[in-house]
């Protein structure tokens, strides 16, 4: 197993192909991508073809997101990290974005919190990142309250689909100053 970096009560590691059951059950939950589109998977296939674009994330630019491992049970519990991010999203190109998905019987214990901020202590810390960035759409209030809580500050709002998302990012020197 490879970690990647881990929390007081979770391992977060590399993703495998051996995780596709676990992804179809997180993407296939319609609550779960509530405010990702709203088109949850519907076959295994297309969970492994997520897989995919995550090994070669790992493979083209060194990070990726990692799979959430509770240390207790060794539970899959979603995933969550770093990632470098192409598509131009809020007028950006090449940035690293943070994320996380849980499974929706984890929400609301503080999981997407811990693990985020592991990510961006990893990020700054480990890999000697100079901005993260992260976005959610308006309506997802829990994610906007966590992206804030971990430190990221408000920039500015932007549309995905004439959808209206709220961008919020974090420097290494203001990652230093709160930590």
């Amino acid at each position: 197993m490879q970690i990647d970096f881990e929390s007081e009560r979770f391992i977060m590691r590399r993703i495998t192909e051996d995780d596709v059951q676990d992804f179809f059950e997180l993407d296939s939950d319609p609550e779960v991508h509530k405010y990702l589109g709203n088109e949850p998977v519907s076959s295994l296939h297309q969970s492994a073809k997520m897989i995919n674009d995550v090994l070669a994330q790992y493979e083209k630019f060194g990070i990726g997101r990692s799979a959430i491992i509770d240390r207790e049970t060794n539970d899959f519990i979603g995933w969550g990290g770093i990632k470098y991010e192409t598509l131009p999203f809020n007028k950006m190109n090449g940035y690293h974005d943070i994320g996380y998905r849980l499974k929706q019987k984890y929400w609301g214990n503080g999981i997407a919190t811990e693990v985020s901020i592991a990510a961006l202590k990893y990020g700054f810390e480990e890999l000697k990142l100079e901005r993260i960035c992260g976005g959610a759409e308006v309506g997802n209030i829990a994610s906007n309250k966590i992206l804030e809580k971990i430190g990221l500050t408000f920039i500015n709002q932007f549309y995905i689909d004439d959808l209206l998302h709220n961008w919020f990012e974090i420097g290494a020197e203001e990652w230093e100053k709160i930590n």
